[in-house]
């Protein structure tokens, strides 16, 4: 099992456990996670804390590298374990809450920003990284981060793919709250699950499924700009640039690409 789940005081504690693989995404994890999800609301909690043990101060490293194909297809399509999970997360009807001590990299940042809130370690740090990788990340995540972060700092976090400070993530509204590593657990508690505990589910439920049709509600793009984005990616993921992403990284060596701008004309 790579992930650990505990029910106390009607909140569900669902902790990775893979820490020797930096808690990778793979499609294990993500089952796992996703069937976490749907015991903690079947079992009626009022809300989930998404945990994890860490090593060498990573929380967790993101999608499984290993797992990304180098067939052509697409390693973001909508059927992807990963993306599955991030849509169970922000489809939940109660509130999910990433509580973070450690680097967050790549998919697991998107996991963090689909949680409802965001509790950090001031030693935490988020990185979305694809491009570091060779990978083009789909429209939805991307709308995601612009949601969530505004359009300078979602280009910045893409564009750059360096790591930003807890306290940098909470001036753009990326998290909600930052405490000392060892006060971390008590002030997810006083500030945020004990309130919850006293509030009505029912309200927060129904609010929640607002949040995330009004969330959606300005996302609507024509079939012509849907397909000009689907070519951009494609000719991406099918070219060598994704591929040396990937072996670079699988070799622990820095990647030499040859791509240019102008191949996506």
């Amino acid at each position: 099992m790579l992930v650990n789940k505990e029910i106390k005081d009607r909140v569900c504690y669902i902790e990775m456990q893979n820490a020797d693989h930096f808690n990778c995404l793979s499609e294990q994890m993500c089952a796992e996670l996703m069937e976490s999800l749907k015991f903690a609301y079947d079992n009626e909690c009022v809300g989930i804390v998404i945990k994890a043990q860490t090593r060498r101060g990573v929380w967790s490293a993101g999608h499984d590298i290993h797992e990304l194909p180098l067939d052509g297809s697409d390693p973001l399509d909508f059927e992807v374990p990963m993306e599955k999970l991030l849509r169970e997360v922000q489809d939940t009807p109660i509130p999910v809450i990433a509580c973070v001590s450690g680097t967050v990299w790549g998919g697991a940042c998107d996991l963090c920003l689909s949680c409802d809130m965001i509790v950090s370690s001031k030693n935490a740090t988020f990185a979305i990284t694809p491009a570091k990788i060779g990978i083009p990340y789909n429209a939805s995540g991307i709308l995601h981060f612009i949601n969530q972060l505004g359009m300078n700092k979602a280009r910045e976090m893409f564009f750059l793919g360096t790591p930003i400070t807890a306290d940098d993530a909470l001036n753009v509204g990326l998290i909600n709250h930052v405490a000392e590593e060892n006060d971390l657990d008590n002030m997810l508690e006083e500030k945020f699950l004990a309130p919850l505990r006293r509030n009505s589910i029912l309200s927060i439920s129904a609010i929640k499924r607002q949040f995330r049709i009004l969330s959606r509600a300005s996302t609507v793009i024509s079939a012509e700009n849907f397909e000009r984005i689907n070519a951009y990616r494609s000719r991406v993921f099918d070219g060598e640039d994704y591929k040396e992403g990937i072996k670079s990284f699988l070799e622990k060596r820095p990647p030499q690409y040859k791509g240019k701008a102008s191949d996506l004309d």
